[in-house]
């Protein structure tokens, strides 16, 4: 499944900002920037703003009632001061835009991953924001798969899970 460019860029920004183990300027600046966030560059205040944030992006991630996923990004959009418009700036087509330009990265980091889950949920139902079933395993994902069944963030924590239910299954009583 293919989100349009700001629902995918806001949803795995929010993957990336709650998967991250090191909420640094420095290592938060690449992950915007893989993100296409423009001037991406961040004060220490900036990284302290977007860890409290990714806090809040987290319960979203595999939430299987979907009244309670709906309310919490509802919740989301509330604390974000966008107001969603068109644009169709610099020869591009129309697209829909969830923040201000002139806002500093912070409000548009929260405008665009709020934006984006907003556009998953609308377009998935819910179900394609996951977090791994390999027990230990945190992980968060976006699943863009074709039949929206991934339970795992990478085939390396599926392959553990898979291997140690066929050793299981091969233990004689």
């Amino acid at each position: 499944m293919h989100f349009n460019t700001y629902g995918g860029n806001g949803a795995a920004l929010s993957a990336d900002l709650v998967n991250t183990a090191d909420y640094s300027p420095g290592a938060l600046t690449p992950i915007l920037s893989a993100n296409a966030m423009l001037r991406p560059e961040l004060t220490p205040a900036q990284a302290g703003e977007l860890e409290l944030w990714a806090g809040r992006l987290d319960p979203v991630f595999g939430e299987r009632d979907q009244e309670t996923q709906i309310e919490l990004i509802n919740d989301l959009l509330k604390m974000t001061a966008a107001t969603p418009y068109v644009s169709a700036h610099d020869g591009r087509k129309p697209h829909l835009h969830f923040f201000s330009i002139d806002a500093d990265i912070v409000s548009r980091a929260k405008d665009t991953t709020a934006g984006g889950l907003a556009m998953a949920i609308s377009f998935s139902d819910g179900r394609r924001l996951g977090r791994c079933d390999r027990e230990g395993c945190v992980i968060v994902y976006v699943d863009t798969s074709r039949n929206g069944r991934r339970r795992f963030c990478s085939l390396a924590c599926a392959n553990r899970v898979n291997v140690a239910n066929h050793r299981a299954r091969r233990v004689t009583p």
